[in-house]
Order: structure tokens, then sequence, then C-alpha cells
């Protein structure tokens, strides 16, 4: 299944919320949201610094991912970006490919 690194920050009552729900709450949360969606969370963890949140899940496809986004940040509690991961394996496929490309100017 495809891998994510989502990195979110929660904004205004999101973080009133997470200060009155507490972590692990958010955390089951989010495990119940990724789940419902045939996913599944590999690592959580909040953070000190830019980002609040860094999460690595794996869903079914990239459809399914967004359904997630779309429903987290909708609530205006939350902003996140979502990063796509490849394992060295799937960068040994890509490194393979012979794809055509001609660069501006050239």
């Amino acid at each position: 299944m495809p891998k994510y690194l989502i990195q979110a920050n929660y904004v205004g009552e999101g973080v009133k919320g997470l200060l009155k729900d507490g972590g692990s709450k958010r955390k089951a949360a989010v495990e119940n949201l990724i789940e419902s969606l045939s996913g599944k969370i590999e690592s959580f963890y909040y953070s000190f610094g830019a980002t609040d949140l860094f999460v690595i899940g794996e869903f079914p496809d990239n459809t399914s991912l967004t359904a997630a986004v779309l429903s987290v940040n909708a609530t205006g509690m939350c902003e996140s970006k979502t990063t796509v991961l490849l394992s060295p394996e799937e960068l040994d496929e890509a490194a393979k490919k012979s794809p055509v490309y001609i660069a501006p100017g050239q």
C-alpha cells in the first residue's frame, strides 16, 4: 500500500480541542479516520517547532488519502501538507525507466 507523510498544524479551535482532548484521544480519532478508509498508521508523533504533528500512514490509493485530508481540513481546525513516500525499491524501479525529456532551452 502507498505510504504518505502527513504534516499537520492545529489552528484556532483545533488547538483548544487538542488541549481539551489530549494527544492520545486525538491519535485515536486519526487512527479511526484512516482505518475507516482501509488504511493504517505506521507512526504518529507530536513535535516542537513549525509542525505540530507528523503521521506516516498507508492508504490503498490517492483518493482515499485525499478523502481523509479533505475531511480534516474542512473543519478549519487543522492545516495539513502531504508527501508521497517511496521505498528504496520503488526508487530503483523509477531509475530503470527511460523517460524522454528535453530541458528548457535545449
